[in-house]
């Protein structure tokens, strides 16, 4: 009789370690501090122990909410092919036991943002934690095809807290980053679920190509498209960013209006909207990083101009006497004119 092989403790308790990290979903959540952290350069100039203190409370919040997320949608993960193997689905952790761990990671995130950043930081992670498991997955997600669209929102929290980090307030150049990820959330994940549209389908979930229909949804795409990319270009016309930013975006909007058109264009538009698919996510990433570096250029350069039009800095200490004019009289001690 053959005996199959069997799972040694160590093995057992890393499978249990990345059935966690997987509950978190690290690859989503490595977009999200992107869009945490730059404009937390773009609002100023945040110490390292600012910028750690919010990577680790803001992977705390997103992780807790992707967690519960999988709780609530535990019913359709096992539906479609690509979520039927997370770990409540799959049988390897119990539902509660999910719930009760994306809790614990959002609660920790909250006091720790709270207590070492400031609590409109920590107060903007929650809000965005609540959005995306009440408004969008629990209401949104199942009910209408704008799921996406409003649900879109929570993706959007991140700038903010960014911003509220550094300044301890969320002003117009926060909203406008905000807004930025609202209108890019569309043409990006409905060019997944064009993808994934069987997926959706078995799950019962209405995705906009199941309701609208493929071309309707792509008119939408390029709709939020032009949009996004004239919210881009917005603040360079009231001064937040200089040339090297609007340089990145015309040349980041361009290669995204075209990936849009190339999906409408397409006959099979599976190739086509797998690339803008993944195109979107460098989009993404690369805007932000272009503010960032824009920003710091542009203190730099500020610094530099400061220095070299300052006046010079006189010398402190004894003024040295002024020789007299020749021929002019010399007032000695107590006023006495020496001739």
């Amino acid at each position: 009789m053959t005996m199959g092989p069997v799972a040694t403790p160590i093995a057992v308790e890393r499978g249990f370690v990345r059935d966690l990290i997987a509950l978190t979903k690290p690859r989503i959540i490595s977009l999200l501090l992107v869009t945490t952290v730059a404009p937390m350069f773009v609002a100023g100039t945040p110490s390292w122990r600012t910028v750690l203190l919010v990577v680790v409370g803001g992977y705390l919040m997103a992780g807790g909410a992707n967690a519960v997320n999988m709780y609530f949608d535990r019913d359709i993960d096992e539906h479609m092919a690509r979520t039927r193997l997370r770990p409540i689905p799959s049988g390897r952790l119990d539902a509660t036991a999910v719930l009760a761990f994306g809790i614990a990671l959002a609660a920790a995130a909250t006091v720790l943002l709270a207590r070492f950043v400031n609590v409109l930081t920590a107060g903007l992670a929650v809000a965005g934690f609540y959005f995306y498991i009440l408004v969008y997955t629990r209401w949104l997600k199942r009910s209408t095809p704008q799921n996406i669209v409003i649900g879109g929102a929570a993706g959007a929290f991140p700038p903010l807290v960014g911003w509220a980090a550094v300044t301890g307030r969320v002003d117009l150049v926060a909203v406008y980053l905000f807004l930025i990820i609202f209108y890019w959330t569309p043409p990006h994940f409905w060019a997944l679920a064009l993808l994934k549209q069987r997926d959706y389908d078995r799950a019962g979930v209405p995705m906009a190509p199941l309701v609208w229909g493929e071309r309707r949804t792509i008119d939408q795409m390029l709709w939020y498209a032009v949009v996004l990319c004239a919210l881009t270009l917005l603040p360079v016309a009231f001064g937040a960013f200089g040339p090297l930013y609007l340089a990145a975006a015309a040349a980041l909007d361009t290669i995204l209006l075209i990936g849009v058109l190339r999906v409408r264009r397409s006959a099979p538009l599976t190739a086509a909207a797998w690339s803008l698919y993944k195109f979107s996510l460098l989009y993404l990433a690369l805007l932000f990083a272009a503010m960032a570096l824009d920003r710091r250029l542009d203190a730099r350069a500020t610094a530099r101009a400061a220095t070299r039009t300052s006046p010079p800095v006189a010398v402190s200490g004894p003024r040295a006497p002024t020789p007299p004019v020749s021929g002019s009289p010399v007032r000695g001690p107590a006023g006495v004119v020496i001739s």
